[in-house]
């Protein structure tokens, strides 16, 4: 099987998940796999797929100039820091990889795993289930062994989520490099959560390591090279005809409201 890795773009939302469907696509007709970063720009609210709309404030988040789109994968609602958020994805056919959701996310989470032990920071998966503290957030739903990664107070660092299409498996992540609670729950209507609160439950890398902690950069050089090695990847690049889908994806689907707001797909 064929990799290439796609270095760390700076992408809207909407392009960054329009990407993933795309190299979905690519996959399922033959092509490469995929192994990508891509840094949210500007910052952006995801949606999980399930979510209600309402629980954005639509307001501060456009007088913030702050993107929102809608995700594939189920979970809560992500606010996604153009700086402190760390983001990559694994997009490979179906078949080569296990059906049992548990054991596929061990497998796809191994180059995540070696680019925080390459920088020394000690995380795990979650050791058990925890109960939520405001379920429309992804980072305050209840922590799942199965996808959450958390620092060594127990504090959710990463959340990673799939969807698979008939031949296609994608899995994505948001990796907290600099968590930034106030930021976070600003952007969501009347969180019944405080900062603190939230700082209880979530941590960055910066948080992790201290005065120990790389730049931003080198951390994202590391798990570059994790994703590579792991894959045995080439660097590569998208193709014209996929920028085109993407654009197409991007102007019916992921930055359209029939999406966002209702959860309406076109391309059902």
């Amino acid at each position: 099987m064929d990799w290439r890795l796609i270095p760390e773009e700076r992408v809207d939302g909407s392009v960054a998940m329009a990407l993933d469907e795309v190299a979905a696509e690519t996959v399922s007709s033959g092509g490469p796999a995929t192994v990508r970063l891509y840094r949210w720009t500007p910052s952006t609210v995801s949606l999980g797929y399930g979510n209600d709309a309402d629980v954005v404030d639509w307001r501060h988040c456009a007088a913030r100039g702050i993107d929102v789109t809608r995700r594939q994968t189920g979970g809560g609602a992500i606010y996604h820091d153009g700086v402190g958020d760390v983001a990559y994805s694994i997009i490979a056919p179906a078949s080569a990889f296990p059906s049992d959701v548990t054991e596929c996310y061990r497998r796809l989470l191994t180059p995540v795993f070696a680019a925080f032990e390459a920088v020394g920071a000690d995380i795990d998966f979650a050791a058990e289930r925890s109960e939520p503290l405001w379920t429309p957030l992804c980072y305050l739903l209840g922590l799942d062994p199965a996808h959450d990664l958390v620092g060594p107070d127990g504090r959710k660092i990463a959340g990673n989520a799939q969807y698979r299409t008939r031949d296609a498996i994608v899995q994505h992540g948001s990796l907290t490099f600099d968590s930034d609670p106030d930021a976070h729950l600003s952007c969501f209507v009347d969180p019944p959560v405080s900062s603190t609160e939230f700082a209880d439950r979530v941590c960055g890398l910066t948080d992790v390591l201290g005065d120990d902690a790389p730049e931003r950069s080198t951390f994202v050089t590391r798990l570059s090279e994790s994703l590579a090695e792991w894959a045995d990847a080439d660097r590569g690049s998208w193709s014209d005809a996929e920028l085109a889908r993407a654009e197409a994806f991007v102007d019916e689907k992921y930055g359209n409201d029939r999406w966002i707001r209702e959860r309406t797909d076109p391309f059902d």
